[in-house]
């Protein structure tokens, strides 16, 4: 029977198989262990934590690896004397290329997933994450840095892919994004120890709110030039590494997606899986509700290739909105969250101030992140972006208008640019996962969110290098710009909440 919503004509499930995953679908709480919601958690905080550990470390890093560079411009001037660099204009090409890696990682391990499993390859993703956070520990030029962060960023990218395809088909279909917004505290709580840890660690000491007092780095002159000197940005990747191997011994526990056992014929064990969450769901509830209709499902399949996807009219026109949506969007995320420092830095704050900055805004990348657990299912996904963009607006021109004298304002700002830039991620990992079928569902949302990352090292490269061009308040009115110009993107995007996975991609 042909399958007119997709295009294509494929063979279909037996009943059996649609009928556990309509008793799946008709599970309203989560009914897993919530030891495995924990389990994917640790990984997600080391991901974060891998993600914004560069963040405000850079400076130190730069100034010990990279020839000629200074931390932010000398009193007096806008840019670096001739000869010499600044940190942020070489903060660029190792977020870049960082995020090539996410490419590469996402494109070739995200349809081992769909292949061989979603729970083998989480394993795999924080085995590669993990390595090469331990190289970066080890490196002894910029060189080695980018290399290292290249192999990272092949593990993060494709474990950003699976963990959200993974929760979508775990989660009760009513909460897909309540529950990605649960993970996505434990990522906030990653990117929080990440730049704190980084202020602590690697700039120097200043009264506050000009640094932190006790921070450990000292300023040192090599060459005639100031030198942030220490191991405190070799530490924390070291701490990434341990970070990443607590995951890797956590995840062997967790079980399969029973849609993709039934994707693949294990009928079997999924239906092992799916009475397990029933028992479960008992403990909780006095009773389940009907099971409903059955939904044809394509099984025993080998998984979608690239091809298939972007040959299949309806899954084409999304991937293309999607990927559109995530690269103008990830200009503004990893600007902010790779290169916030940094770009104060350049734009002259002192960078144990715009270190502090940036430290005190991961308070509004927890709050937000609670937020979206208790609320993210009140308004369609695509909803979310345009208040997302107002948000990070408003949050960055306030940094811009405060300036580093007013230190208080300048950091509420901060706080709302967190909120602002991080509002909408779990719940656009949540639609872009559910715009694809379970045979190809962690290879889609590869090309979308995994290709699309590439916007935020084009981001870095533009913004990061031309801040003394565009001012202070060009600069945060560029960064989120790009967020709104996603957020209009996505409101062409196909409505999702609420709905049965296979009803909205079968």
């Amino acid at each position: 029977m042909a399958s007119e919503a997709s295009g294509t004509s494929q063979p279909m499930a037996s009943s059996s198989g649609a009928a556990i995953i309509a008793r799946q679908d008709r599970i309203p709480i989560w009914s897993l262990s919530y030891l495995f919601i924990g389990i994917i958690g640790i990984g997600f905080l080391f991901t974060f934590f891998d993600i914004f550990d560069i963040n405000v470390s850079f400076i130190q890093t730069c100034t010990q690896i990279v020839a000629g560079c200074l931390p932010g411009p000398p009193p007096g001037l806008t840019a670096a004397p001739a000869g010499l660099v600044l940190a942020s204009s070489k903060l660029g090409l190792p977020v870049l290329l960082n995020l090539v890696g996410y490419v590469i990682g996402a494109l070739i391990l995200s349809p081992l997933a769909d292949r061989f499993g979603r729970r083998d390859i989480l394993l795999l993703t924080l085995i590669i994450t993990g390595l090469g956070s331990l190289f970066n520990a080890f490196v002894w030029d910029y060189t080695s840095f980018i290399i290292a962060r290249v192999i990272t960023g092949i593990g993060v990218g494709a474990d950003l892919a699976l963990v959200a395809t993974y929760i979508n088909e775990v989660a009760p279909g009513k909460e897909r994004a309540k529950y990605t917004a649960l993970i996505f505290i434990m990522s906030s709580l990653g990117a929080f120890f990440g730049i704190w840890l980084g202020l602590w660690l690697t700039t120097p000491a200043a009264n506050f709110p000009e640094g932190l007092p006790f921070a450990l780095a000292t300023v040192q002159t090599v060459n005639k030039l100031p030198q942030f000197a220490g191991n405190g940005w070799r530490i924390m990747y070291g701490i990434g590494a341990v970070l990443a191997l607590i995951g890797i011994i956590l995840r062997v526990r967790l079980p399969e997606s029973p849609r993709w056992l039934i994707a693949r014929g294990r009928i079997e064990e999924a239906d092992e899986i799916v009475t397990d969450m029933e028992q479960r769901a008992l403990k909780k509830l006095a009773n389940l509700p009907p099971v409903g209709s059955e939904i044809h499902l394509h099984t025993g399949e080998k998984s979608a290739t690239y091809l298939e996807i972007l040959g299949n009219p309806l899954y084409l026109r999304r991937t293309i909105l999607l990927f559109c949506m995530w690269f103008i969007a990830f200009i503004t995320v990893y600007t902010i969250s790779s290169g916030l420092t940094s770009v104060l830095a350049g734009l002259g704050y002192p960078p144990p101030e715009a270190g502090l900055i940036v430290a005190v805004g991961t308070f509004g990348f927890i709050g937000v992140a609670i937020f979206d657990y208790v609320c993210g299912e009140l308004l369609e996904r695509k909803y979310w972006l345009p208040i997302s963009a107002v948000l990070t607006i408003i949050g960055g021109l306030i940094i811009a208008l405060a300036g580093s004298s007013q230190f208080w304002i300048t950091a509420i700002g901060a706080i709302i640019l967190f909120i602002g830039f991080n509002l909408f991620v779990p719940m656009a990992w949540t639609w872009s996962a559910e715009n694809y079928p379970t045979r190809a569902r962690a290879s889609g949302f590869a090309l979308v969110d995994g290709i699309g990352h590439l916007g935020g090292g084009v981001g870095i490269l533009l913004i990061a290098n031309n801040v003394a061009t565009l001012g202070t308040i060009g600069t945060f009115l560029v960064i989120g710009g790009c967020l709104a110009v996603a957020a209009i993107i996505a409101q062409f995007g196909t409505p999702t909440r609420g709905k049965r996975l296979d009803e909205v991609s079968p």
